[in-house]
């Protein structure tokens, strides 16, 4: 069955597409269109949005164009030859994937009631810490120890490897830095792997709880198999109308025209939907929806990063 996803009625690319100015989309301009049981996502260009609807995600157009326009101004590594032939095993990649995002959450569960050592990448929001780097390190390790010849895409690290790689790894090592240097919830490791362009795998190990009491939760996906939370599979909520729906989104750290739109965005659901959260880590807001606790998510300005993983395939 298909799930619906809410858009304005002079403009059927709002909010999966948004237009560079704001769009009225009151409960009177809602128009519903109907997507195959997969969740839909689609990443454009530093202009445009990104959303998430339930119930599970179908990847639209993200893969090369997303990933070449994070990297084109990066150092090209020199090709180390790639070894792979064929597509591998998803249960081997899920298994190295898991391996990666859990010992990166052990880096950051060691650190996370330690004092923070935190510096700045742009502004005052834009953080980064040593835990990050650590993170970063250890997930390098596992996956160069297992897929030497694989293409990676770090946050911290930028583009390292195999630019021939038919493979491509997609790390955040800590998504959601600020509210980790504040003992906030709702950070996670965040990993995607993508095969040719297109997902093939993803983990994502969200942290918990709070100072005193933290744990983790791990989801899990690979390409046609459906999404599952510490083992179980998750279904995406049933909920297909906006008034009846809890959404979330995010803000990205440029106060630009796109900024200002997600502004008027926000103001408008939270009107017309029981209410929109702002939790302040991507791959968290998406696995959420696939958890069926949000009906909806859309955010401007995601890096591959970002979503590479939290856009889990059914």
């Amino acid at each position: 069955m298909g799930r619906s996803i809410i858009v304005s009625s002079s403009s059927s690319h709002i909010p999966s597409l948004f237009s560079p100015k704001p769009t009225s989309i009151s409960s009177a301009g809602l128009r519903i269109f109907k997507f195959p049981a997969t969740l839909s996502a689609n990443s454009r260009s530093p202009k445009h949005g990104f959303c998430t609807m339930s119930p599970s995600f179908r990847m639209s157009s993200f893969s090369s164009k997303a990933v070449a326009s994070e990297i084109s101004n990066q150092k090209q590594y020199s090709k180390v030859g790639a070894k792979s032939t064929g597509p591998i095993p998803s249960d081997q990649l899920l298994g190295v994937i898991q391996t990666a995002a859990k010992t990166g959450a052990q880096v950051i569960m060691e650190a996370v009631n330690k004092p923070r050592n935190i510096t700045y990448k742009i502004g005052l929001s834009d953080l980064v810490t040593e835990t990050d780097k650590m993170s970063e390190a250890a997930i390098l390790d596992v996956v160069r120890k297992n897929f030497p010849d694989h293409l990676i895409l770090g946050e911290e690290g930028g583009l390292i490897g195999d630019t021939s790689s038919d493979y491509l790894w997609c790390i955040d090592p800590l998504d959601g830095t600020t509210n980790f240097a504040h003992c906030y919830p709702s950070f996670a490791v965040s990993i995607g792997v993508l095969y040719k362009g297109k997902p093939a795998v993803a983990s994502v190990v969200e942290f918990v709880g709070g100072p005193k009491c933290w744990n983790t939760r791990t989801f899990t996906a690979a390409a046609g198999n459906g999404a599952f939370c510490n083992g179980d599979k998750i279904h995406a909520s049933q909920t297909d109308k906006v008034e009846q729906s809890l959404l979330v989104t995010g803000f990205g750290y440029e106060h630009d025209d796109a900024w200002a739109t997600n502004i008027e965005l926000f103001k408008e659901f939270t009107d017309i939907s029981r209410g929109v959260r702002r939790l302040g880590s991507a791959s968290v807001d998406m696995c959420h929806v696939a958890l069926g606790i949000v009906e909806g998510y859309w955010e401007y300005r995601l890096k591959p990063w970002d979503m590479a993983a939290g856009v889990l395939s059914q």
